[in-house]
């Protein structure tokens, strides 16, 4: 087209148009023709998920990585704005937390590494029980993580296991997914997610899964893929020949400038 329209840049033409309406109408597979069923290009986009490992320890590094977290510098801000009085005592109330919070913790430094966050978990409840301290859920939760590291070689982290399961005598859960090693993968819908999962992605993490919740179907006709002609490289000699010319062209651009 003299004129790109939007991302068009080619038109067809009526002749072209009554080739593609024979083509079809032939329904046969041809240079320019591919028959398929419309499954054939549909996909499921899989999500692959890993389970979170983590070891977890008290010490200096991670004590300071605590007061970096926002839900413990928060315990000494007030939101009372106007009554300065009442806002100065919530301030002091939280930092007196914070204190016992980590006077409570350093004990535990001589506990070292601990690779089983429910074990360590307890550990700190049972510290913070002791020192009379009642830490929100979301601020423990915080605490945790901030004395955790991933850790390939430490225990699964479970999530807690829903009603039905513990009534049915399961009370480990199911593995809680790290979202850093999630993944996804499209698998065609005339593949068996499982199959796949066995041939291309359990032979390199054993230990992965699909979260079947957030599976999509998606489509995609790929014309480079049904439509590509391999075309075999050059004989070396003549990119050899043609590389000589150049080079030889390039030697008398240069003599003639340097006379």
């Amino acid at each position: 087209m003299r004129k790109s329209l939007g991302n068009k840049r080619n038109e067809v033409c009526d002749d072209q148009r009554d080739e593609i309406t024979r083509l079809y109408g032939n329904l046969k597979d041809a240079d320019h023709v591919r028959i398929f069923d419309n499954a054939d290009f549909g996909y499921r986009r899989i999500t692959v998920e890993r389970p979170l490992r983590l070891n977890s320890a008290v010490d200096e590094a991670r004590i300071a990585r605590i007061k970096e977290t926002t839900a413990f510098a928060n315990l000494a801000v007030s939101k009372k704005r106007k009554d300065t009085k009442a806002a100065q005592a919530e301030i002091e109330e939280g930092r007196k937390l914070q204190e016992g919070i980590l006077s409570a913790l350093r004990p535990l430094a001589g506990r070292g590494i601990v690779k089983n966050r429910e074990q360590f978990s307890e550990m700190v409840k049972t510290a913070f029980k002791k020192a009379g301290l009642k830490t929100p859920t979301v601020l423990l939760k915080a605490l945790l993580m901030a004395l955790s590291e991933r850790d390939e070689t430490a225990d699964i982290c479970t999530l807690p296991a829903p009603q039905t399961s513990r009534q049915a005598g399961d009370a480990k859960g199911h593995p809680e997914p790290d979202p850093e090693l999630r993944d996804y993968e499209n698998v065609p819908l005339k593949e068996d997610v499982d199959e796949y999962m066995k041939h291309e992605v359990l032979p390199h993490v054993p230990d992965a899964w699909v979260d079947e919740s957030k599976t999509e179907i998606g489509y995609e006709i790929n014309f480079n893929r049904y439509f590509f002609k391999y075309t075999p490289p050059r004989p070396l000699d003549e990119i050899e020949a043609d590389l000589k010319k150049i080079e030889k062209e390039t030697a008398d651009m240069l003599a003639e400038v340097t006379e």
